[in-house]
């Protein structure tokens, strides 16, 4: 029999995250297969679409028009939109590609490049979104409502050159999605390539990286990708294109770096991530000394080839940077580079880096400021330092840091925190602010004021941070964590979910994942699924008190409240216990034991110790403490009423 050849609508759907949500609760995930299988089908018929085949967690459907194919794509997703704001279950969220082109059918099969394209279309689509070939945007365009917004041209895997794409908008969809002026508005600096004679010399690339970075987020105009986002693109394969689509920006910086003693090679080029067209490339040879001038001098071509109008202010910061000693900056690059790896004896190794930099050259500000950020997060645990003193040697740091560079955002933001650990509200806002006037993409800084304004219960400001930082930092798991942790003690239970699952992406077997999933359960009163992520925890967990004190708090949620208890004071006998007060206030809250809860808040502001004040204040396992007459007390005594 021949096979028959015609001109068909090819839409492809697919559940977002099924895979990980199978392995985390399979009978909980068949459900939401089989829910979200029967709202797509309840809508093709509706359509005259005509189900090709199910893949369990997606749908192959043929149309014999277009328009058809993309008002059925509209209507699914405007289903699944409605159905996840109102019901108590998981939400789910659809990917859906569509092109038009010839297929050939063969039995109850279709085949052909029509096929093969909407598939690859559907898997550049945004979660709940819906994407559409040129093909299909030349018949629907005047058609209907719904706003289309065109993509970077993508390079799918099969095709020999670049495919333009649209982006559909439903008209009920708010919030969430970034428009095309944002796309076009951001620049990624790839990490830059060693290739100095010695290959220990990694650090030099990716601390000028950093540091390029750091230059080019001086300019208002540009919104530029942090590091912790470009770093996962370090030899990469994919294009410029696919990297630009993945991180929302339309330029990338990539190049290369060659350390010899003294000497120093730099070349460096733009290229256009929509077209992958180079807009400039550019070699540098200079004296290690002139490294400061080699910024200035690539933000400035930067700058000329975007269009992007420099003003005044900015072209004189990035030629004012006061000289720093070469060896002393090499050390600082090498303090920086380690800071990164996460472990204790890396940030050792990084203060040993940052005191050398301040030692060859006292009027180094950026180890200074560098310094003040690990003594500050790592001192404790991994520096060896009592609370007090991590404390006042941050705050020495950062205010010489501001001495040496008043334009220093790091710094800036370095002596926010301080101000912060002192209860001065408006000394941190005032130094945050300061540091994201210098620095507008500076990731960190917007993280962390975020979390200031929710400290204060300034919820519009804070998910406005907490937008930036993402913004400027999109694959970090970082922000990625906070700001699913809000969203999810708001209510907000759509947005929140969506960020963990692209946490889970990043790192599927990650702590931070399995304790975000932890607390959406939980906070959706879902306790088994709960307790089944402590216990992956427990699984991961290496460190002895850690295990152990997971263990009272799947106690504390399983029933076992008396064994938790013991737990507890166990934990509490020890001449050091392994955690602080707050922890102790956070699982005796979850034991609805309000009275020791206080006791143990009332301790941790008397201590310079932690206490996440915007989890106790939103999370809604606080709700009984926040009643006692105490907490207004407490609030009052740090200024926070």
């Amino acid at each position: 029999m021949t096979p028959s050849r015609r001109l068909a609508a090819i839409m492809f759907t697919d559940m977002v995250g099924s895979t990980a949500a199978a392995q985390l609760n399979e009978a909980a995930a068949l459900k939401l297969r089989e829910e979200q299988a029967e709202l797509v089908r309840s809508l093709l018929a509706a359509h005259q679409g005509r189900e090709i085949k199910s893949m369990g967690d997606g749908f192959l459907v043929e149309f014999d028009s277009a328009l058809r194919a993309t008002q059925c794509a509209v209507e699914i997703q405007r289903r699944v939109s409605e159905r996840n704001a109102g019901a108590p279950a998981a939400p789910f969220h659809l990917r859906i590609g569509i092109h038009l082109g010839d297929v050939e059918q063969q039995g109850s099969d279709i085949f052909g490049d029509a096929v093969n394209i909407a598939s690859r279309i559907q898997v550049v689509g945004e979660p709940g979104g819906i994407c559409i070939s040129n093909a299909v945007h030349e018949q629907v365009w005047n058609k209907i409502s719904e706003k289309m917004e065109k993509l970077p041209p993508m390079e799918l895997k099969g095709l020999r050159a670049p495919m333009a794409l649209y982006r559909v908008v439903p008209a009920w969809a708010t919030g969430g999605t970034s428009s095309e002026s944002s796309r076009t508005a951001g620049i990624a600096v790839l990490p830059f390539t060693n290739i100095s004679p010695d290959p220990k010399d990694e650090y030099f690339a990716d601390g000028l990286t950093e540091e390029l970075i750091t230059v080019l987020s001086q300019l208002r105009e540009l919104r530029v990708i942090s590091r912790t986002s470009v770093m996962l693109y370090k030899a990469t394969p994919k294009s410029a294109s696919q990297i630009g689509a993945e991180l929302g920006v339309s330029s990338i910086l990539e190049g290369s770096v060659r350390k010899a003693g003294n000497r120093l090679r730099v070349t460096a080029q733009l290229i256009d991530a929509r077209s992958d067209r180079h807009l400039w490339a550019q070699a540098y040879d200079r004296e290690l000394d002139d490294v400061f001038s080699v910024q200035a001098e690539i933000a400035k071509q930067v700058a000329e080839g975007l269009k992007v109008e420099l003003q005044p202010a900015e072209g004189a910061a990035l030629t004012t940077r006061a000289p720093v000693k070469s060896d002393s900056y090499v050390a600082y690059l090498k303090g920086r580079t380690l800071a990164h790896q996460e472990n204790d004896a890396a940030y050792k190794a990084a203060k040993i880096q940052f005191d050398l930099a301040i030692s060859l050259d006292p009027q180094n500000a950026a180890a200074h400021s560098g310094l003040s950020d690990l003594v500050r997060l790592y001192g404790a645990h991994s520096l060896g330092m009592s609370d007090n003193g991590r404390q006042e040697t941050a705050r020495r740091l950062a205010e010489r840091a501001i001495e040496l560079d008043p334009n220093l955002a790091e710094a800036h933001a370095s002596s926010a925190v301080t101000f912060w650990l002192d209860w001065d509200w408006a000394g941190a806002e005032r130094e945050f602010q300061r540091a994201l006037s210098l620095n507008p993409s500076y990731s960190q800084a917007h993280h962390w004021y975020a979390e200031l304004l929710s400290w204060q219960v300034r919820i519009d400001e804070a998910l406005s941070e907490w937008a930036l930082a993402e913004a400027s930092d999109p694959l970090s798991p970082f922000n990625l964590s906070h700001f699913a942790f809000l969203l999810t003690w708001l209510g907000k239970y759509e947005e929140a979910f969506a960020k963990i699952q692209k946490l889970g992406e990043l790192q599927p077997d990650g702590r931070t994942y399995h304790s975000n999933l932890g607390s959406y359960f939980r906070i959706r009163g879902e306790t088994d699924l709960y307790l089944k992520e402590i216990s992956r925890l427990e699984e991961l967990e290496s460190n002895l008190v850690s295990k152990r004190w997971l263990r009272a708090e799947y106690c504390a949620f399983s029933g076992e409240k008396e064994k938790c208890r013991s737990l507890l004071l166990e934990e509490q006998s020890l001449p050091e216990p392994g955690r602080g007060p707050f922890s102790f206030a956070w699982m005796y809250a979850a034991l609805g034991d309000v009275e020791e809860s206080m006791r143990q808040l009332e301790r941790a502001v008397n201590l310079p110790s932690y206490i996440d004040f915007h989890s106790l204040r939103l999370d809604p396992l606080f709700e009984q403490v926040r009643r006692d007459p105490r907490f207004e007390a407490m609030l009052k005594k740090v200024k926070l009423a």
